[in-house]
């Protein structure tokens, strides 16, 4: 049997391993006929597909695509193997080979997948920007990391979305991104000593990492199981922990003396008092903060940042980022963001133009099996997000706000008000604004007639917003 020796760089190149994949899938080319020679010099697949001519797209199964993106940004040498395995098998009678988790090759992809899942995790969790100058004097974002797969451009929209309008850089033993607020590249590896040690913010994250820290509740098993310690010589906060744990029992036997109650939930107070001590100046500011602060709601795993142009028109308020949010890091991407989106649409309103946000920044939830059900954040997790919001409008400075269902009017007003008895314009502190239902309530209704009668209404509302602020427009120009 003839083998076909297929060159293999050390980075992922999913684009290369199709074109391979297909070429060899047309000519009847078998796994064990192929040898992928990890580690040469030349470009991945190189000229040795060459002599085979070039083939149309797999019918693969959508989660095996999904499987493979994922796969060949793993550093294992065998993964090309092992992905060409997996698709000649799917193509030659084994339709359903994925949902065998008990079969040896699905078994070892699936592991693969999810280290490479917890990489981009950690990556999103734990990359921290530092500021520094450009050499034309602009400002810009420098973060060091270093990955365990080949994520980087895996991990770029990630960061493109999340902080659109920064100029940053992310550098990493294996290359670098580079944003200038319009286009992205691709760059060289780096090294540590290439990004600043600390920036002038640090100090300030430091204050207020360790006065969140409760010393009666301490548990070092935990924060590695959370903040796994490779990380940690890379992370500011990190330089306050030994010194706290090693004060952490004589700190919890003076809150007893004091007759301090030991508080069985995070004190929010401590937080919202060192957050004020700082007073970000910035919206990007807060956002780091908000980023890597921890969840004042259990279960989450990140914080979902609002979303649009500063000094927007409008900004919209909902309730929480529901599971698909909380996934992509964005608000408004799930089902009810997509009818809001399509109401927007419907009366006029430019979605890209105004800013869209959430009352509580992480997901609560609870777990079913596989699935994560939403449940309400109650008054007190909102009211403990409080501060965030208001100091999020007040960077943003919309022109108006529209508050979407009774979580959004309490976080707004911290007051438990009834939407519906409220529903029409109202005063948001400083902001003229305006309540109505949040989209999730139209598409949580059985009846299809009652159902199409609340969109109406819902759309009604978006239409008065978008006269009221036209109105208000033509009267300031």
């Amino acid at each position: 049997m003839q083998i076909v020796r297929m060159p293999v760089q050390a980075g992922a190149d999913l684009d290369g391993f199709r074109r391979a994949a297909r070429r060899l899938i047309a000519h009847g080319v078998p796994p064990e006929a192929v040898e992928w020679n990890a580690g040469t010099e030349t470009s991945l697949f190189g000229e040795a597909i060459e002599s085979y001519a070039a083939a149309p797209p797999l019918s693969l199964p959508r989660a095996a695509g999904e499987l493979i993106e994922l796969v060949v940004c793993h550093r294992d040498p065998e993964r090309f193997a092992l992905l060409y395995r997996l698709i000649w098998r799917l193509l030659h009678g084994e339709r359903a080979l994925l949902e065998v988790r008990s079969d040896p090759l699905v078994h070892r992809l699936e592991a693969m997948r999810k280290s490479v899942l917890r990489d981009l995790h950690k990556m999103h969790a734990f990359l921290r920007f530092r500021e520094t100058t450009d050499p034309d004097g602009g400002e810009r974002f420098v973060a060091w990391f270093e990955p365990e797969h080949d994520i980087l451009a895996a991990t770029a929209d990630f960061f493109v979305e999340r902080f659109r309008s920064m100029r940053w850089s992310i550098l990493t033993p294996a290359g670098s991104l580079h944003w200038d607020r319009e286009s992205l590249t691709f760059g060289p590896p780096a090294k540590k000593s290439d990004a600043p040690d600390s920036d002038s913010f640090e100090a300030a994250w430091r204050r207020y990492y360790e006065s969140t820290f409760n010393p009666a509740r301490a548990n070092p098993k935990a924060m590695r199981q959370h903040m796994a310690t490779k990380y940690w010589r890379n992370l500011p906060e990190t330089e306050a922990i030994p010194e706290m744990l090693r004060t952490a029992p004589q700190r919890a036997q003076e809150m007893i003396a004091r007759g301090a109650a030991l508080p069985t939930k995070r004190d929010p107070a401590l937080a919202v008092a060192a957050m004020a001590n700082q007073e970000p100046h910035s919206l990007e500011e807060l956002n780091r903060l908000i980023a890597a602060s921890e969840p004042l709601t259990p279960g989450a795993d990140r914080a979902v940042l609002g979303e649009g142009p500063i000094g927007a028109d409008i900004a919209f308020v909902g309730e929480q980022p529901g599971d698909q949010e909380d996934r992509e890091g964005r608000p408004f991407i799930g089902p009810a963001g997509r009818l809001l989106d399509r109401v927007l649409s419907e009366v006029g309103i430019d979605r890209t133009q105004v800013y869209v946000t959430n009352s509580v920044k992480h997901f609560k939830y609870e777990p079913r099996g596989e699935r994560r059900l939403h449940k309400k954040p109650n008054p007190g997790e909102v009211k403990r997000y409080r501060w965030w919001l208001l100091k999020e409008l007040e960077l943003v400075r919309p022109h108006f706000v529209v508050a979407l269902g009774g979580t959004a009017l309490l976080g707004l007003t911290g007051k438990p008000l009834s939407v519906m008895k409220k529903r029409g314009p109202m005063k948001f502190g400083a902001f003229s604004g305006y309540a109505t239902v949040h989209p999730s309530y139209l598409l949580r209704l059985p009846d299809p007639a009652a159902k199409q009668q609340a969109t109406e209404a819902f759309r009604h509302d978006l239409e008065r917003v978008a006269a009221m602020v036209a109105d208000r427009s033509a009267r300031s120009s």
